[in-house]
């Protein structure tokens, strides 16, 4: 029993707790209520099932603290090292061109066509393979055992190609290529992992924001890799101003860009190398120990950890044990198998949302890496990269790709963080899809009118990038990350971001070669340019009906979007495990109800 004691300052009325009638304890009001909720929602219940909900409440509900902000700044870091290591090679081969082909015999120092499409899918491929390996891995495992371990291999790849070089039995395309599909694995496994840890930890109320937040760092990632790749050019201005094309790039203008590649791309082993500890002491998320380890007591323990701010809970091994034992039938939850995976997405509200996450992110990515990895065509297309000496024209490809981040991708990015948990998911990417299917049809069938007026084309291409991040690029990753059941989430998101990825191949192997169709052999002109960008209209015209597969997920539990609260339009009764529908069925033969 509680009473409140005589005297005191009103703003700190004491109550006493009275411990087995012989032990007295004064606490503040708030510590009171504080301690009678804990009690209340742990020291009574037997039901795991009921301390579960109660455990994975306070996660949604708890008010945003920096426990969020070091889970979105940890995943953040991440995701700016993917974006880097991803779109500096952009600016990268053309400097590669100088260095490896200065003395090739037909357009010397440039890098051939082949040459550089290959290097760009290879990180494309080894994404694929990441996002699915490391997706599986995760949900296997568990997220904390996986999470660094994908960091340690993009360092060590990153390192290794900034110290890669050519040798009379292998030549620099194989090496980079090599040492590209080993960091783009470990890129691929930074998807599912980032999305889902940061999910998982998020309230209900702003995980939207904090998901976006992640992802947003990708923009800066590629605001990052424009800076270095101009503070680098400014550097060597004095070897480069020697050379007035890059097939007179020898001598030291020649080791000067030597240099500055190996910089440019090393540089994004630097922000992976700060983020490394805090990902490897990252603790394992309640709702995974709760559904796949089934380990009620630790991922309750967890749960007060997290929200006070420390590494992880410390239960009593006795009662853990004892409760693990104790609840093994008693979880609603169904044990992860590949029976119950083919089950769940066998039913038709399961399966075409997996559909859809996988097609829409399919559609945005063949359109968004095809633009991206090539933001040097299009400012060639305009003018942009073009200069007097090699100072000139490495320097305005980079000041051209500063622009293009800054006043399209980046605004874009925030914009969604902002808005995606008051606007929703849905509306962002059905909006974000329908405006690019406009711009690209203009930008196509209007694109010999628009070389006219360069600016014109900057400022279409500008709108395209904003439209691309305030649309399906932030929302495909955010909705795989929340309405997929624990169990399979990160293997979910994995497939979904693959399907991406293999868009991203397509678009490079069969877009890169088809905008130089009719151009003079050996030439660098691009004249289906306009052509491809018609093809990219119709792949944003199919990603606007994919969209209508994917649900609403704003301010909904993880729970509810999983289909496992009853009561809600998406609850699947077969959420319920075997082995608790046994259990259940047994009680109430005896006469007993499970609550």
């Amino acid at each position: 029993m509680a009473r409140t004691t005589a005297g005191g300052n009103a703003a700190f009325h004491k109550k006493t707790l009275c411990v087995r009638s012989s032990i007295r304890i004064q606490l503040r009001d708030d510590e009171f209520q504080m301690l009678i909720l804990t009690l209340k929602q742990y020291a009574h219940i037997d039901d795991p099932n009921e301390r579960r909900r109660l455990a994975l409440a306070e996660i949604d509900k708890a008010p945003f603290g920096w426990y969020h902000v070091r889970a979105v700044v940890v995943a953040g870091i991440g995701f700016f090292t993917d974006a880097y290591d991803i779109f500096a090679i952009n600016l990268v081969t053309s400097m590669l061109g100088v260095v490896f082909w200065q003395s090739a015999t037909s357009k010397p120092g440039i890098i051939p066509t082949n040459s550089d499409t290959a290097i760009k899918v290879a990180t494309s491929g080894g994404t694929v393979l990441g996002q699915v390996g490391f997706g599986i891995l995760a949900d296997l495992v568990g997220r904390k055992k996986m999470y660094g371990l994908e960091l340690i291999l993009i360092i060590f790849a990153t390192l290794a190609q900034a110290l890669s070089s050519a040798s009379p039995g292998m030549s620099i395309v194989g090496l980079i290529i090599f040492w590209r599909v080993l960091m783009g694995i470990g890129i691929g496994g930074d998807y599912p992992l980032s999305s889902i840890i940061t999910s998982e930890f998020a309230t209900t109320k702003w995980r939207g924001a904090m998901m976006g937040a992640v992802f947003a760092m990708q923009g800066i990632g590629q605001l990052a890799a424009a800076l270095v790749a101009l503070i680098v050019t400014t550097g060597f201005k004095q070897s480069l101003l020697t050379a007035k094309d890059a097939a007179s790039c020898d001598g030291g203008c020649q080791v000067a860009v030597d240099k500055m590649w190996r910089v440019v791309i090393g540089f994004g082993a630097v922000p992976g190398c700060i983020a490394l500890y805090y990902r490897l002491t990252i603790p394992e998320t309640p709702r995974y120990t709760f559904d796949v380890a089934r380990d009620v007591e630790k991922a309750g323990e967890d749960t007060k950890a997290y929200i006070q701010g420390k590494a992880e809970g410390r239960p009593d091994e006795v009662r853990r044990a004892t409760l693990i034992a104790d609840s093994e039938g008693r979880l609603e939850i169904p044990k992860a198998s590949w029976a119950d995976f083919v089950a769940h997405y066998r039913q038709w509200k399961f399966g075409k949302v997996l559909l859809g996450t996988a097609g829409s992110w399919f559609f945005l990515d063949v359109a968004f890496y095809g633009l991206g990895l090539n933001n040097s065509i299009i400012l060639g297309a305009i003018g942009y990269s073009k200069g007097g000496n090699m100072y000139e024209i490495f320097r305005r490809n980079a000041i051209g790709n500063l622009i293009l981040v800054c006043a399209g991708a980046i605004p874009g990015y925030w914009v969604t963080v902002f808005t995606v948990d008051t606007l929703g998911r849905k509306p962002i990417q059905f909006m974000g899809f329908a405006m690019l299917t406009i711009l690209f049809v203009v930008i196509g069938f209007a694109y010999d009118k628009l070389l006219d007026h360069n600016g014109a084309l900057l400022a279409l291409y500008v709108l395209a990038q904003f439209f691309f991040n305030f649309g399906p690029n932030a929302t495909t990753f955010i909705v795989p990350g929340e309405c997929f059941p624990t169990r399979y989430r990160s293997t979910s998101h994995g497939i979904s971001a693959a399907s991406g990825k293999i868009g991203a191949i397509i678009a490079q192997v069969v877009f890169g070669p088809l905008r130089q169709r009719g151009a003079p052999p050996g030439s660098n002109e691009s004249p289906w340019l306009n052509h491809v960008m018609e093809i990219f209209a119709l792949f944003m015209l199919c990603g606007l009906f994919t969209t209508f597969l994917i649900p609403e997920t704003k301010r909904k539990t993880l729970e509810e979007l999983a289909g496992e609260v009853p009561g809600t339009a998406n609850y699947d009764p077969g959420s319920r495990s075997a082995a608790y529908k046994t259990n259940s069925h047994s009680g109430s033969a005896n006469g007993e109800r499970e609550v």
